[in-house]
């Protein structure tokens, strides 16, 4: 059953859409949608070190395995996606994004 959640955005893999210090409302456990966000986990890096949960888009699913989601950044110059690490498998994908809440609502949430 999904279940909300709050997510705070840390980083700048997804600017302009998101910023750093953004608080989202997730739903857990949820299915994913092309073209919306989501909390992914990545694999881990080329040393074996796992990776923190990100925010990412769900582009597409991954046509030779429509059980993996394509997801991407919506800004080339930061972080990590699909095109370095390929397709995620369902299971990677803990939570949709709702909506990111307004900041005024959120100053407790952001790091000082």
């Amino acid at each position: 059953m999904p279940r909300p959640g709050l997510v705070l955005v840390v980083g700048r893999s997804m600017e302009p859409t998101l910023h750093d210090g953004d608080v989202l409302l997730v739903l857990r456990g949820a299915r994913p949608r092309i073209g919306r966000m989501a909390v992914v986990a990545l694999p881990p890096d080329e040393h074996g070190i796992p990776r923190p949960l990100a925010v990412k888009r769900i582009a597409r699913t991954d046509p030779s395995d429509a059980t993996r989601y394509w997801v991407e950044r919506d800004n080339p110059a930061e972080g990590v996606d699909s095109w370095l690490v390929g397709s995620l498998p369902r299971e990677a994908v803990r939570a949709v994004v709702l909506a990111r809440l307004p900041r005024r609502l959120t100053s407790a949430f952001r790091p000082r």
